[in-house]
C-alpha cells in the first residue's frame, strides 16, 4: 500500500513539478506569453531576489502547513504547487548559477527542476501522512496549522509589506491601501500587497503605459468582482448602519447568494 502511494506519488509530483515550475518561469514574459502560474507566485519569486536560501526557506515555511492539511484533510494544498516547488526549483538552479536570466526566468530549466522537487516533496507528504498512525495525526494537526496559520497571517503579509515600503514611495502607497482592502475583503493582505508591488514597480520603472493601466483597471475589476461574491458590499453598508437596499439583494440572489 505504502508503495503504491509512493509510485503515484513520484509520478503525479514530476506532473505537476513539470507544469508549475515551467509556468512559474513563463510568467516573467506575461502578458506577451501565458504562463501557468499566478502573480502571487511571481511576487513571491521576486520577493525573494534571487536569493537560493530565501527561495528555499520560503517554501520550507510552507512545507509543514501543507504537511499538516495533508494529515488531517487527506489531500495537497495549494501552497505545495504555488509556492513549494517554484521557490525550491528557483533554489535549486540559484544554487549553481545566480544569474535568474538563465535560470529563474528559463521555463524549460524551471520544468526540469519543478519535475524534480515535485518527485521528491509530494512522495514525502503523502508516504509519511499515510504511515503516521490516526492518534499521532491528529497531534500534529493540532500543533502545526496553529503555527503555519500564524506564518500565512499575520508574518507573511508584514513581510510582504515592508518589502513594499522599502521599494520605493509609490509602490509602498499602492502595497498598503491594495492590502488594506485585501485584507478587509479577502482576510489576508498578501495579495494585495504584491498587487500594489506590481503596479508600483510598474510606473516605476515604465511609467503609465497601456500595460501599467491595463494592470490597474483589472485589479480594480478583480477587487470589485472579489468584494461582491463575497457579500462584502453588503457588510460594508451594515457597518455604517445603512439599509441595504432591495435591488442590491436580489441582484446577489441572481448569482445564488443569500444575504441578509
Amino acid at each position: 500500500m505504502l508503495l503504491t502511494i509512493i509510485l503515484k506519488s513520484v509520478i503525479i509530483g514530476a506532473l505537476v513539478g513539470f507544469g508549475v515550475g515551467g509556468g512559474a518561469a513563463r510568467m516573467f514574459f506575461a502578458p506577451t506569453i501565458q504562463g501557468m502560474g499566478a502573480f502571487r507566485t511571481l511576487g513571491e519569486l521576486n520577493a525573494c531576489q534571487g536569493d537560493p536560501i530565501s527561495h528555499f526557506s520560503f517554501g520550507l515555511g510552507f512545507l509543514f502547513n501543507s504537511w499538516a492539511t495533508n494529515l488531517g484533510a487527506g489531500a495537497l494544498t495549494q501552497d505545495v504547487e504555488h509556492r513549494i516547488i517554484p521557490n525550491w526549483a528557483a533554489a535549486l538552479l540559484l544554487s549553481k548559477n545566480k544569474n535568474v536570466n538563465e535560470t529563474l526566468k528559463d521555463p524549460k530549466k524551471m520544468a526540469l527542476a519543478g519535475a524534480l522537487i515535485g518527485m521528491i516533496v509530494v512522495p514525502i507528504i503523502n508516504s509519511t501522512s499515510a504511515a503516521i498512525p490516526q492518534s499521532l495525526q491528529n497531534v500534529a494537526v493540532k500543533v502545526l496549522v496553529p503555527a503555519a496559520n500564524w506564518l500565512i497571517n499575520p508574518v507573511m503579509p508584514i513581510v510582504f509589506w515592508i518589502a513594499a515600503l522599502d521599494a520605493g514611495k509609490r509602490t509602498g502607497v499602492w502595497g498598503t491601501i491594495l492590502g488594506g482592502l485585501a485584507q478587509l475583503i479577502m482576510g489576508n493582505a498578501v495579495p494585495g500587497i504584491v498587487l500594489g508591488i506590481l503596479i508600483g514597480k510598474g510606473v516605476d520603472d515604465s511609467g503609465w503605459n497601456r500595460i501599467t493601466k491595463t494592470l490597474c483597471v483589472t485589479v480594480i475589476i478583480l477587487f470589485i468582482l472579489s468584494g461582491f461574491f463575497r457579500g462584502f458590499d453588503v457588510t460594508l453598508l451594515k457597518s455604517f448602519n445603512i439599509i441595504v437596499p432591495q435591488s442590491l439583494i436580489n441582484l446577489h440572489k441572481i448569482f445564488g447568494m443569500v444575504v441578509k
